[in-house]
């Protein structure tokens, strides 16, 4: 065992301590230029800026007719305006026709205000060409009717000049600010990116996490238990938090409890990670293999917290030291190799959760480069008693927050295995290191996890 190592195991470390030392150690991923779908859930680098005004020309907000307002005035029910149809003009159709005196072109959702119009009269409001008293509720298909694009069209209500036309710019004009570094790409961002023209951009990519859970006892689901065996959540559970937190998470198959095979397995993985997480093997069982395969290159430390008492966090590296070709006074000099951060959670289900928001979350977040690192967090209104936490260690009890009430109650015990009670939980309520014990109806403090 290394002396940091040592150390670490010497002393009790608190919450803040052991995330502050994560976080110190951890830097956001470079940017590399991604195509729009590939970006979705990144950070953006840069500031990406229009170049041509959107919409780039004045289009029609509804389906009806380009019109000259003169045409239109004093149309009503009992004296409707009679005007030619010149043609239809659709999204695009190419060059419009131009619309004079006493015309009207047949005009859809998008397509361009055809040059003489100055507004569009809803298709509602007209009799649609059909010749018949009264107003229509759409056009009939282009393809059905054709003769529908000539003919005349009635107009039963006047409109004003600009009355359902989209103006050039409206969305937003060419030299704006389109999206600012550190906006995180969903899918209404990945609109506007492709609205302006952009196919790729420069973003933090999404952290590769990849997740280990250890233990022979170990069982995928869906296959049948033997004695002594229990299905494997910790590693779905763990893969679908990193989702959740934005990265892009491989789960990797529960490890027999051997050191010698849990190693070979993460150095297998380290190609394709930014962070390994493993669940398991870090107490001090004699079969804990996490601590036995990296004790000397992961520190191992008791944390002043419950569930989630023994954590690691170090660097592992990646593989086989590739040397550089010899070159001069380099000679000598070798590629220093990649290490990669891993953090070693323990293994029961709640204490793995717990420690995965507290301490992987945000560092999955800070890899990301993205804010905020950490879940939000509130006062809430306890309704039910504490009545007892251990002195020294601060507790974290799973709870249901109710938003309407204010309040906050616990769901389940305080054991480490409960998963049932986890999955009803939609927070953590937390309980100081100088308390024992909460009388009901006091105000906690509350992480909120949804």
């Amino acid at each position: 065992m290394s002396s940091s190592t040592a150390a670490g195991a010497d002393r009790v470390w608190s919450v803040s301590e052991h995330l502050d030392n994560i976080l110190r150690q951890l830097r956001p991923l470079e940017p590399i230029e991604l195509q729009l779908l590939d970006a979705q859930g990144c950070v953006l680098v840069e500031d990406v800026m229009v170049p041509v005004s959107l919409p780039p020309f004045e289009n029609s907000s509804m389906d009806g007719y380009a019109v000259r307002t003169t045409d239109t005035q004093g149309a009503d029910d009992e004296h409707p305006a009679v005007l030619t149809v010149i043609g239809d003009v659709a999204a695009g159709s190419g060059e419009p026709p131009t619309v004079g005196p006493g015309e009207a072109a047949r005009i859809m959702t998008g397509a361009p205000l055809p040059p003489g119009a100055e507004a569009v009269v809803p298709v509602e409001w007209t009799d649609g060409g059909s010749g018949e008293a009264g107003p229509v509720t759409g056009m009939s298909a282009a393809s059905r009717t054709p003769e529908a694009s000539s003919g005349e069209v009635r107009v039963y209500r006047q409109v004003e000049a600009g009355a359902h036309v989209r103006a050039r710019g409206s969305d937003v004009a060419a030299g704006e600010l389109a999206l600012a570094a550190g906006t995180v790409l969903g899918p209404p961002q990945i609109a506007l990116l492709a609205a302006v023209g952009r196919a790729a951009v420069r973003v933090r990519p999404r952290p590769r996490v990849v997740v280990v859970s250890t233990g022979s006892e170990l069982v995928p689901p869906g296959e049948a238990l033997g004695p002594g065996r229990i299905h494997d959540s910790n590693s779905y559970m763990l893969t679908a938090a990193a989702r959740d937190a934005g990265a892009q998470a491989y789960r990797v198959g529960a490890v027999a409890d051997d050191a010698e095979t849990f190693r070979a397995t993460v150095e297998d993985q380290l190609i394709r990670a930014d962070l390994v997480v493993t669940s398991g093997g870090v107490s001090v069982g004699a079969y804990d293999v996490v601590k036995e395969a990296l004790g000397e290159e992961i520190e191992f430390r008791t944390l002043a917290m419950q569930p989630g008492k023994p954590q690691g966090f170090g660097f592992v590296d990646a593989g086989a030291r590739a040397e550089t070709e010899p070159s001069g006074e380099d000679e000598e000099a070798a590629v220093e190799p990649e290490r990669t951060p891993l953090v070693a959670l323990p293994g029961n289900p709640v204490s793995a959760y717990v420690s995965f928001e507290l301490f992987v979350r945000p560092a999955i977040r800070t890899l990301m480069g993205v804010e905020p690192v950490h879940r939000p967090s509130l006062r809430a209104v306890c309704p039910a008693a504490v009545t007892s936490s251990p002195k020294g260690r601060r507790q974290f009890l799973r709870g249901r927050y109710e938003a309407t009430a204010g309040t906050v109650t616990p769901v389940g015990g305080a054991g480490s295995h409960l998963v049932g009670a986890l999955a009803h939980a939609n927070s953590l309520i937390v309980v100081p290191e100088d308390v024992t014990e909460i009388a009901a109806g006091s105000e906690v403090d509350v992480v909120l996890l949804d």
